[in-house]
């Protein structure tokens, strides 16, 4: 309807190229530049202003070119992109659960513990916190070095996860520190779990004293659970005859 010679209007079908390879990629919207120039042809027959003589011609050959060129290289950037985009995506979501782990036990860390606790707190369920420390995990170290108390701290993570329910929190939020969430309706119930837990990873990763704090008997916010807890922690640490530097290890394969 508007096209004269000189004009160009044709060359808008390059928008719908360009389109094409964005929303698809190179081999269809190379499919969309031949679809196009047959299109212009069939709108040079049918314009009676343009004549027809003109289609059989090495222009006519070069604007085919043209236009599965550009969809070719668009589609194929834009495929590239797309790619580099979701691996992008796929690598900040493996950062971010890097980020809300400990290294070593592979156990979710503080940052991540404190957002369970948060979550707990705003469902206003019955719940304790329970905080284990590891007895003298510093003298293992110092004694046999590092790589051996790592090999403690992974064992002790190994068996909390075995030994405690699929719904329970379970974290290393220091050195030596485990912390738990657990549901839990009675103080008694938490007392005896505790010393359950004690007593099963005494038996077979290392010896580990447990503090509890009852959500909302004691305590109604996270800071005041964690100082009844560590509290108690070291109160059964006396009364067990425990000290920092002292531990009992479950021998295993590798140390007997």
């Amino acid at each position: 309807m508007f096209e004269r010679p000189g004009l160009g209007i044709a060359y808008g079908y390059i928008v719908a190229i360009i389109l094409a390879g964005l929303a698809g990629g190179a081999l269809r919207s190379a499919f969309v530049g031949l679809f196009c120039t047959l299109l212009y042809a069939l709108g040079v027959y049918l314009n009676p202003y343009v004549p027809v003589a003109g289609l059989p011609t090495v222009a006519m050959a070069i604007r085919a070119l043209t236009f599965i060129s550009v969809g070719v290289v668009v589609g194929f950037y834009a495929s590239r992109s797309r790619a580099l985009t979701t691996r992008l995506s796929v690598l900040m979501e493996e950062l971010r659960v890097l980020a809300d782990r400990d290294i070593l036990t592979s156990l979710p860390n503080t940052r991540a513990f404190e957002v369970a606790v948060a979550a707990r707190l705003e469902s206003a369920q019955p719940f304790v916190l329970l905080v284990g420390d590891l007895d003298g995990l510093k003298r293992i170290n110092q004694a046999s070095g590092y790589d051996e108390g790592n090999e403690v701290l992974q064992r002790v993570a190994e068996s909390l996860i075995r030994l405690l329910p699929s719904a329970c929190d379970v974290a290393r939020i220091g050195g030596d520190e485990f912390a738990v969430l657990v549901s839990c309706e009675r103080p008694e119930d938490a007392s005896r779990l505790a010393s359950r837990i004690e007593r099963d990873l005494g038996s077979e990763a290392a010896r580990v004293t447990f503090g509890w704090a009852m959500f909302p008997n004691e305590a109604t916010t996270a800071l005041s659970l964690y100082r009844i807890a560590d509290e108690r922690l070291y109160a059964r640490k006396i009364l067990r005859g425990e000290r920092r530097g002292v531990i009992s290890i479950v021998p295993t394969a590798s140390t007997a």
